[in-house]
């Protein structure tokens, strides 16, 4: 599997998921549970980012960010969006400010870059 387009490989595969037996699939449990089961998800595997950023292990903290970065993925397809609604937006956002960006905005969230 190439990395260029794992992301489009995996919400393929989520997207087929969505349909699949809750008893047999753990995406489509989480399916099943509705945004609150996803956004639980979501919390626990964010906490265990922040808990391998504190260690000096590179290989966990990746593990980490992939299993967040899957979680939020799920969510993503259960509002019917995907990994290049996300990317679409990074793109609108590279090359600006972070600062100029929030500003514009007109938020309190955290600047891109």
């Amino acid at each position: 599997m190439s990395n260029s387009d794992i992301l489009s490989q995996l919400d393929a595969a989520l997207s087929k998921r969505r349909n699949a037996d809750p008893g047999k699939s753990y995406t489509a449990s989480l399916y099943a549970g509705g945004t609150p089961a996803i956004t639980a998800k979501i919390t626990e595997e964010a906490a265990e980012v922040v808990e391998a950023a504190a260690e000096a292990d590179d290989g966990h903290l990746v593990h980490e960010i992939a299993d967040l970065w899957f979680h939020t993925m799920v969510l993503l397809q259960a509002r019917g969006l995907n990994a290049a609604a996300v990317q679409a937006e990074l793109a609108r956002r590279f090359g600006v400010s972070g600062i100029e960006e929030k500003a514009a905005r007109g938020s309190s969230d955290t600047p891109a870059n």
